[in-house]
């Protein structure tokens, strides 16, 4: 009797294990899904151009004496030919106008007058009404208005690039884009950043302050007709040797699949291989951390 008891006992323990093991419900994962898309794909580069004048033209005094005339404020737009400074040599400042009482027919005044040689804004203003210069010292300098440009300083190993990016996007901190063409290329490399200068001509309806720093993209691939999936559908390993994606192969189960990625941007990913069909369900959201063969819910 107690043989039988205990059997009995034994057998009941057993199938109620069972029951519990087969009510047990597996691990569900809610994802949401993407498709395959076919469309243009750009990788693009942002570097910083800043604003400059390349050239400027330092207004000299012609002669010795002093100024007795400025007809310029500090970043007022002169004309070529517009009176600058008149100069009132040391000898006529001294003699006055004895000459003219002594002889009215020798037209004597001993004024020098300088005018803009070129269109631009007074950018320096470094002598004022009275003072004493010496022939040649500078009195200002103006930038040539014609001179504008941005000059970017481009990675020399970028510099292959170059060759496909003639014309440019800017985008100024306020956010205005501007349409820029590449008109020429420094001579010459940073020794310490190993950066060569591209001067960038634009045109702007409103005139631009020197200094200002502009983004500037470059192109370092595109495809007109690629085959892309959002970056969040695309997984990697700890070392980003290996990618993949998590395809659904029926409503339920999702299997993973090795992938080789090509142009990357910072919402898209091109894939090379393996081809995928227009109709593939690959998950976008929930894929993070699943198995291969994993259970899922698709969400909307």
């Amino acid at each position: 009797m107690l043989v039988l008891s205990a059997f009995a006992f034994s057998s009941c323990s057993s199938g109620g294990s069972t029951a519990e093991e087969e009510s047990t419900p597996t691990a569900v994962t809610h994802v949401t899904v993407t498709h395959i898309e076919q469309g243009a794909l750009t990788d693009t580069i942002t570097l910083n151009a800043t604003s400059t004048f390349l050239q400027k033209n330092y207004v000299k005094a012609n002669a010795i004496g002093y100024i007795n005339k400025v007809n310029i404020k500090p970043g007022e737009y002169v004309h070529k030919g517009q009176l600058l400074f008149t100069i009132k040599t040391k000898e006529a400042q001294s003699i006055g106008n004895t000459i003219n009482v002594l002889d009215t027919t020798f037209k004597f005044s001993g004024v020098n007058r300088i005018v803009a040689s070129t269109n631009g804004y007074v950018t320096q203003l470094t002598h004022q009404l009275g003072d004493y210069v010496q022939d040649g010292e500078q009195l200002a300098v103006i930038s040539d208005h014609n001179s504008f440009a941005f000059l970017l300083q481009v990675p020399y190993e970028l510099h292959q690039l170059m060759a496909h990016n003639q014309t440019l996007q800017l985008t100024l901190p306020d956010g205005t884009q501007l349409n820029g063409q590449v008109a020429s290329t420094m001579p010459s490399v940073d020794s310490l950043a190993q950066t060569q200068g591209l001067v960038i001509k634009v045109n702007s309806a409103q005139p631009l302050p020197e200094n200002l720093v502009a983004k500037a993209r470059l192109i370092k691939a595109a495809k007109s007709n690629a085959a892309m999936l959002p970056k969040s559908a695309v997984l990697a390993n700890e070392t980003l040797t290996e990618f993949w994606v998590m395809k659904i192969i029926n409503d339920s189960t999702a299997v993973k699949i090795l992938v080789k990625k090509g142009i990357e941007t910072s919402a898209k990913v091109e894939l090379l291989s393996p081809v995928f069909q227009p109709s593939d369900r690959i998950i976008e959201t929930g894929n993070y951390g699943l198995a291969d063969t994993a259970k899922i819910r698709i969400t909307q």
